[in-house]
């Protein structure tokens, strides 16, 4: 199931071209970070999870069986160390979710014509009410919801990688979806 290309890297770092990962790396580092970012709300956290994936993945490179995407795979491998990191801070209580607006940067820019500042500020802030509800969401519907919905996963692709069978995943963001929907509704009322 994996594609062509990524079996081939693959097949050139077993071989002992580690060069061959690093192709594997830059193609899908992007997309890894800012679905991370999404669950842990951190620049920082998601940076370091990103990495730990990777170097888990290389490391495991052998076990890896081509049933799936190569980055289902790893997708799968950083949910792990998102789940390991949250058990981990849980019990030394020293990670703070509303320290993330720092670190998230900038969002991307509008760059329609018709796009005013006024617009560009309201997006902006609409964006940011999203990313804050989407964190006060279970993480487990917030997990289905960010394959499905913002990675482009279908059902059974986000079966696959989240472990679980694909009613699993139907429920877990039917009942994200209403709980993303609640929180907003509370935030946007508290906003008022």
């Amino acid at each position: 199931m994996t594609n062509e290309d990524d079996q081939r890297l693959i097949e050139q770092c077993l071989a002992g071209n580690s060069a061959a990962f690093g192709e594997l790396v830059l193609r899908y580092q992007d997309r890894l970070f800012n679905s991370l970012m999404l669950m842990v709300n951190s620049f920082e956290d998601a940076r370091d999870l990103t990495q730990e994936a990777f170097v888990h993945a290389f490391r495991r490179l052998d076990t890896f069986r081509g049933d799936s995407q190569f980055y289902t795979w790893l997708f799968r491998i950083a949910v792990n160390a998102t789940i390991s990191f949250r058990r981990k801070a849980a019990r030394q209580k020293s990670v703070s979710i509303e320290s993330a607006k720092d670190a998230i940067g900038e969002e991307p820019k509008d760059t329609r014509e018709d796009a005013t500042p006024s617009t560009r500020i309201e997006i902006s802030e609409q964006q940011q009410l999203v990313r804050k509800a989407l964190s006060e969401v279970s993480e487990e519907f917030r997990i289905a919801l960010i394959l499905t919905e913002i990675e482009g996963l279908s059902y059974e692709e986000a079966a696959e990688t989240i472990g679980c069978p694909i009613g699993t995943v139907r429920s877990r963001i039917h009942r994200g979806r209403n709980e993303l929907r609640e929180k907003l509704r509370v935030l946007l009322k508290d906003e008022e």
